[in-house]
């Protein structure tokens, strides 16, 4: 993800910025016509199906381990990439595929309305590489303490 200029955005960030406009334009027009939980779903399924492999393998993956861990969880796009929000629409976690800004792993986050506090420091962000059956285990625990 090298810059060109200090200061400036590369390609990919600009997309994502472009992706992020266009879903808040999607969600109020959701909020008009009442639609919302199972567009997202299928938004966000649509997206994980459209990454190279391995991300897809690994989105499938993790969007089954969120929506067992955490049915109430909306499911959504958030600047292009798959994300779960709580019930307030606030993004709780999100997966960013390695192909999304060409980086070398693919990573698993949580966001501020995660309730993941642990004393003065906790990890919010997971690499990965590919998910065996402890880190499985180990996101399906922190997604439901998430929610709290």
């Amino acid at each position: 993800m090298a810059r060109k200029n200090a200061g400036s955005f590369t390609a990919e960030e600009r997309a994502a910025m472009k992706e992020r406009a266009e879903e808040l334009k999607a969600e109020g027009r959701a909020k008009k016509s009442k639609k919302g939980k199972a567009d997202g779903e299928s938004e966000v399924l649509a997206k994980i199906a459209e990454m190279p492999e391995p991300d897809r393998t690994l989105g499938k993956r993790l969007h089954a381990i969120v929506r067992s861990a955490a049915p109430d969880l909306q499911s959504k796009l958030w600047y292009g990439m798959p994300a779960y929000a709580n019930a307030e629409g606030k993004v709780v976690c999100f997966f960013q595929s390695a192909a999304k800004f060409k980086t070398r792993y693919s990573s698993f986050s949580f966001c501020d309305a995660a309730k993941l506090d642990d004393g003065a420091m906790w990890p919010v962000g997971f690499a990965l590489k590919q998910l065996a059956a402890t880190d499985e285990a180990k996101i399906a625990t922190l997604v439901r303490r998430a929610i709290g």
